[in-house]
């Protein structure tokens, strides 16, 4: 089963202007800030007015991503909310590797955490004596 593509949108919260650049490299995976410099690069080396045009097109045309979240539901609630993505290449959208182990070592110690203090109340003698009443 493939999973549906997820819609074009401006992306008002992490964007700079109107949110164009931000939306495209959500919708393909990868950083902001390399959407920036390519928009950029070709608007100083020569395709100006076409870049200039096509930005003011999407714009206009787009609909803002908490708009339609507000609307539609969040486009993310397939994705567990402590899930990580590591990037693979500088250009990928993630956490670099190591900001990604940190957080799993974080995940991975309030886990344990919480198995040790279930396993300090179900060895308790105070959960034994309130079993035996349960049964009774």
């Amino acid at each position: 089963m493939t999973k549906p593509r997820k819609p074009l949108l401006r992306d008002d919260r992490n964007g700079k202007i109107a949110g164009v650049c931000a939306g495209v490299a959500d919708y393909f995976g990868i950083e902001n800030w390399l959407v920036r410099i390519i928009t950029l690069a070709a608007l100083f080396l020569g395709m100006g007015s076409f870049v200039l045009v096509l930005y003011f097109a999407a714009w206009v045309v787009l609909e803002k991503k908490s708009k339609y979240e507000a609307s539609h539901g969040s486009i993310e609630q397939d994705r567990d909310e402590d899930s990580v993505e590591v990037k693979t290449q500088v250009w990928q959208k993630g956490e670099p590797p190591k900001q990604a182990l940190q957080h799993l070592n974080h995940k991975f110690t309030s886990l344990e955490l919480r198995l040790r203090d279930i396993e300090r109340h179900v060895t308790s003698s105070t959960f034994q004596l309130n079993r035996e009443f349960n049964n009774l």
